[in-house]
């Protein structure tokens, strides 16, 4: 029987123990350590935010830019629906509403056609969602935000080390958000970062990072003592997944490029089964330079989208579908607004199939993969090369 191929494997690259040893040798294991101003510090080259804070996780990192933002009940935010729950859930917990908006079929983004129409008087930011590492169109997100006195803020959870007209995802709208899950492309196992971006917002930032307390002033020396000041949490990242993420960050050009060559096989591969209608493949505009987060297919229905993940589990191979809308849960009903049908939505959400994607994924198993797909389409496998 061939071995497993899983949807993912955490990727390693080697120097991660070193650099827990690191912190245990050195004795602070908690947030705010010397790993976690490294990683800050290496985000921050990388991307050119104005100020990087680690976080738990992504979630942490939206829930602060929603307490930063002072938004409350009665007050609305424009998203996709086509995302992870917490886009929404770190808004809805200061009371904000939710409006959900339709993507557009082609990169599964945000649809800023759509958007204009969706703002009431209650409308305070737009939320984009950069799908799969390819970036939303923020160019017109920008402008209309400017037109309405509104603020932009990304969701870049699998956005690092893409970019959108050459400027780094989740270091362009006032505040932006990464995850580095155990699925991201760069993992400290559970972790992320809020980007600020907007410079008048960094100071209130340290504070609700280090749980509302003006900490990081007294360690620069600014105050003699630190005190609670405004609302916060405890937000900071511990050393111990830092030093992990230290390591990873180091190598972030060397993981791209891999993750990149496993995406361009399969792009390649399934050029035939696109001509042939069966499947569509990824779309990335020529504005956008992405991270090969993930490749999925566009299967013709739900049906075959089902068939082809049953097919592939059939031969050891762990493929998956992605969100259930969130505009159709039931949270999303009793919290959210819906503007228009979502149809694009609703249908990606039905066809769509995630491949394994991950760096040490090998020749082999790519190529066993790619004939597995062409097998359960019906088609010879010796087509995928034609």
């Amino acid at each position: 029987m061939k071995a497993l191929i899983p949807f993912n494997r955490p990727h390693t690259v080697g120097t991660e123990f070193s650099c827990i040893s690191e912190v245990l040798a050195n004795g602070h294991l908690s947030g705010g350590g010397p790993f976690a101003r490294r990683c800050a510090d290496r985000l921050a080259a990388l991307t050119g935010s104005a100020r990087v804070l680690l976080t738990p996780s992504c979630t942490a990192a939206l829930e602060m830019i929603a307490l930063l933002s002072d938004l409350g009940p009665g007050d609305e935010v424009i998203m996709p629906s086509f995302t992870f729950v917490t886009t929404a859930s770190a808004f809805v917990r200061c009371g904000v509403t939710p409006v959900f908006v339709d993507i557009r079929p082609d990169t599964l983004n945000l649809d800023e056609r759509l958007v204009e129409e969706a703002i009431s008087e209650r409308t305070r930011a737009i939320v984009a969602v950069h799908y799969a590492g390819v970036g939303c169109e923020l160019e017109s997100l920008s402008e209309i935000c400017s037109r309405h006195g509104m603020r932009l803020f990304e969701d870049a959870a699998q956005g690092l080390m893409a970019s959108y007209r050459g400027h780094p995802l989740g270091a362009i709208g006032d505040l932006g958000a990464v995850s580095f899950h155990e699925t991201k492309n760069i993992t400290c196992g559970e972790g992320g970062a809020l980007f600020v971006n907007d410079e008048r917002l960094i100071e209130r930032a340290e504070i609700l990072h280090e749980k509302g307390t003006n900490r990081s002033r007294f360690l620069r020396g600014q105050v003699d003592k630190y005190t609670w000041v405004d609302v916060g949490s405890s937000y900071t990242l511990s050393d111990l997944n830092a030093a992990f993420l230290w390591a990873q960050l180091e190598q972030a050009e060397e993981i791209t490029r891999r993750r990149l060559k496993i995406w361009e096989r399969y792009h390649e591969a399934f050029a035939a089964l696109e001509e042939r209608g069966i499947a569509r493949r990824p779309r990335i505009p020529d504005e956008c330079a992405q991270n090969a987060h993930m490749y999925y297919l566009l299967m013709q229905d739900q049906d075959a989208r089902n068939q082809l993940i049953a097919n592939l589990a059939a031969s050891g191979i762990q493929a998956v579908f992605h969100y259930v809308p969130l505009h159709s849960a039931s949270a999303g009903l009793e919290y959210g607004r819906t503007h228009g049908d979502l149809e694009v939505t609703t249908d990606a959400s039905a066809r769509l199939v995630r491949l394994p994607l991950f760096p040490d994924l090998d020749q082999d198993a790519v190529a066993r993969i790619t004939d597995a797909v062409y097998a359960s389409a019906g088609v010879a496998a010796s087509f995928a090369g034609q």
